[in-house]
């Protein structure tokens, strides 16, 4: 933690926009560990109290219902924007929202940063980098997204966070840190998110056929949620670096090997069909993690098969297969 946190009486505070959802929730219990005030904030649109049920008697937690699209004050030291559903058929159901929660919400959480001499932490996304040119993708690499498409209202929304992002860090000196998360996956993933990872574990616990949009062969790159949240508290408490950070998994899969590893584990009858390719869905997708590297001395260190393993018996407690 930077060294003004620590200097501090009382315990710092931290606030979690969309702490109630997958990674926000992971966020709130990692920093009540590690001993903070943790301010949770959601509108529970994607996210769940069942995220943070466990942590509400926790005399340091508090939950907030509130929509970041409106101005929110509090007195914090830190603020952590994970508040935007990021799976495409929650950010396709209201793209107008989306849209609104990227770029309001951010200016919002930015001007109570500016009043308070908070740092912040946005949560952008490697769908900036589009469907790319260049891979693996770097941080100078600009991306090549589609404006107009289905996708665009989360891919440019969080383009367009980004530039108030680094406007308010140049013209108010607002202490940012910015990274692009890639493909997370791991226990509290909505059942219904319509992420591939859930979507192939739901599928094969209720004994449903696998669903591969395309061939198979565009790939991803995975990583386990407790890997990103230990780079996420690490870059949140580097001094002298905005970003932008590239955090997830390094490690290639295609998409036909993920479905393969989690028909492995899960077992049963489940095959594996195919349908048509969504609209601007990437061909490719893997991060550059030299910067992270240097910077944090961090690396994902979980594989997938341990991954998946973990994540599957997540989703049996929540997964009834069909009888």
């Amino acid at each position: 933690m930077p060294t003004t946190f620590l200097a501090r009486e009382r315990s710092p505070r931290v606030l979690v926009a969309g702490g109630a959802g997958f990674l926000g929730s992971h966020l709130c219990e990692g920093y009540l560990a590690a001993g903070w005030e943790v301010l949770c904030v959601d509108n529970f649109d994607t996210g769940s109290k069942d995220n943070v049920r466990a942590l509400l008697s926790h005399p340091r937690f508090e939950l907030v219902r509130h929509d970041i699209t409106q101005p929110y004050l509090a007195e914090v030291d830190l603020i952590l924007n994970f508040a935007c559903p990021a799976s495409p058929v929650h950010y396709q159901h209201n793209p107008i929202k989306t849209m609104k929660t990227s770029v309001l919400g951010t200016m919002n959480l930015l001007g109570l940063a500016k009043r308070t001499g908070a740092r912040l932490l946005q949560a952008s996304t490697s769908e900036v980098y589009g469907d790319p040119e260049q891979h693996p993708q770097t941080e100078s690499y600009w991306g090549r997204v589609n404006p107009v498409g289905i996708r665009s209202c989360y891919d440019e929304g969080k383009r367009a966070a980004e530039t108030l992002c680094f406007d308010y860090h140049r013209m108010h000196q607002v202490d940012l840190r910015l990274i692009r998360i890639f493909n997370t996956y791991g226990p509290r993933m909505a059942a219904d998110d319509g992420r591939v990872v859930s979507n192939f574990i739901v599928q094969a616990l209720r004994g449903d056929d696998l669903t591969i949009y395309g061939q198979g062969q565009q790939t991803r790159s995975f990583c386990f949620v407790d890997d990103l949240v230990d780079g996420i508290i690490k870059f949140a408490a580097k001094d002298g670096e905005a970003g932008p950070l590239n955090l997830g998994n390094d490690i290639e899969f295609t998409i036909i090997e993920l479905a393969h590893e989690v028909l492995r584990q899960v077992g049963g009858k489940s095959k594996i069909v195919y349908m048509p390719l969504p609209s601007d869905d990437p061909r490719c997708r893997r991060p550059d993690l030299t910067k992270a590297k240097a910077l944090l001395d961090w690396a994902p260190r979980v594989q997938l098969a341990e991954g998946v393993v973990k994540t599957v018996a997540y989703f049996r407690t929540v997964v009834q297969p069909k009888k």
